[in-house]
């Protein structure tokens, strides 16, 4: 079931997320202060391309350095990440079949403004992470 959710969510929505987090990615690893944002953003695009199936949990040992990051993020790129996933899940809840698809794109807003300190984990194994 989660691989016909993901093909779906593919056609729907997931493809252009990916590549608005491809984009900021690439924008952010421009300079060498940005590179981890750059990678975040690479992070977080791959799990907007096959979101079902996984999910996030926050890092135990992630500290102030991740606090401070979120904000830069938040400033930097997360904003209008944010701004996408919000547009994309009211468009596709216009329709029925749309519904979970929508619910599934505001579930991803809070990582797309505070990736920092969060891991994607399977939701098979969401201990996985020593949490």
């Amino acid at each position: 079931m989660k691989t016909i959710l993901n093909v779906i969510w593919l056609v729907l929505s997931g493809f252009w997320l990916f590549l608005g987090y491809l984009l900021a990615g690439l924008l952010l690893c421009i300079t060498i202060i940005g590179i981890p944002f750059g990678i975040a953003a690479f992070r977080i695009g791959v799990y907007a391309l096959w979101p079902f199936g996984y999910t996030t949990v926050e890092r135990r040992d992630a500290g102030a350095p991740s606090c401070v990051g979120n904000v830069l993020w938040l400033i930097l790129a997360g904003w209008w990440l944010a701004l996408g996933h919000i547009v994309t899940g009211l468009a596709l809840c216009i329709t029925i079949i749309g519904i979970p698809f929508g619910i599934a794109n505001f579930k991803l807003i809070p990582v797309s403004l505070f990736p920092l300190g969060r891991e994607i984990v399977s939701t098979d194994k969401p201990f996985a992470s020593g949490w």
